[in-house]
């Protein structure tokens, strides 16, 4: 890469302390046309990120939530473009419960090479580079990540979404084996399998690329995968930014041999 991972670092934190700043005041919620929230922090967030991804890589185009819509048949020459979320998890920023990140991904041929996910509340940074493995910043102390092979573990201790519950998701917790299900928002949720906290993540409801990128580049640099039911990799700059099911976890050959990948197949058939 072209650019210091240190700039993209100090870029990430400066979106962070913006979006800290508006977390500590009286903010207002506005709603865009999905129906989505939308904050002052959000839109803070990503007019930092994209300035300073421009400035870094400006030979690197950057496709942002908050952005403007860019068409396929313009996206689809892309070899390389940023991945950006501002504000992942914007309704967990209102209930103020701390779990919201901010997220940028690079993409490399439909697949996400290098993710940053900040946890601005908690002070803590996963840099993820599938060449170069996965790194979880935390004050002032660094560690490397390695996601293990937890072997036939009871019970499995599977992380879901907090504020996105869907009919199939709960199907899928009904046919797994024992488990423990682990709520957290955001791209908290990759991040807890990176760091041991979460054997896999089931995810059973919409979400967009820029959602699962740079946390889908932290698992896998960390030596997991991120798959759809059928075991297959996720892949990125669809002409719908729009990502299907998906599972993460430390291989698909355990998330086979646990019942994981069954339980969603029989999820799905109902």
């Amino acid at each position: 890469m072209h650019f210091p991972l240190s700039d993209l670092e100090d870029l990430i934190r400066a979106a962070g302390d913006a979006v800290l700043d508006v977390y500590h005041s009286s903010f207002a919620v506005t709603t865009k046309e999905d129906r989505t929230p939308l904050t002052l922090a959000d839109q803070r967030s990503h007019a930092l990120l994209v300035k300073g991804l421009e400035r870094i890589a400006p030979d690197i185009p950057v496709v942002s939530e908050e952005g403007a819509h860019i068409p396929y048949e313009e996206r689809r020459h892309w070899r390389r473009f940023w991945l950006v979320d501002p504000l992942d998890g914007t309704k967990e920023f209102i209930r103020r419960n701390g779990e919201f990140t901010i997220n940028v991904a690079l993409i490399d041929n439909g697949r996400p090479v290098l993710g940053l996910v900040l946890v601005p509340d908690q002070n803590r940074l996963f840099i993820g580079d599938v060449h170069d493995g996965c790194l979880e910043k935390r004050g002032q102390d660094t560690r490397h990540v390695v996601i293990k092979d937890p072997g036939m573990v009871e019970p499995l201790v599977v992380v879901a979404t907090r504020s996105h519950p869907t009919p199939q998701m709960e199907a899928f917790f009904r046919h797994l084996p024992a488990h423990k299900r682990l709520p957290r928002g955001s791209a908290l949720k990759f991040c807890a399998v990176a760091a041991g906290e979460a054997h896999c993540y089931a995810r059973f409801g919409p979400t967009w690329e820029w959602d699962t990128a740079a946390g889908h580049a932290v698992v896998e640099a960390a030596g997991g995968v991120v798959v759809d039911p059928r075991g297959q990799p996720l892949r990125y700059n669809k002409p719908d930014l729009l990502n299907g099911y998906f599972l993460a976890g430390p291989s698909r050959a355990w998330m086979q041999a646990v019942g994981v990948l069954s339980a969603a197949s029989k999820a799905l058939a109902e």
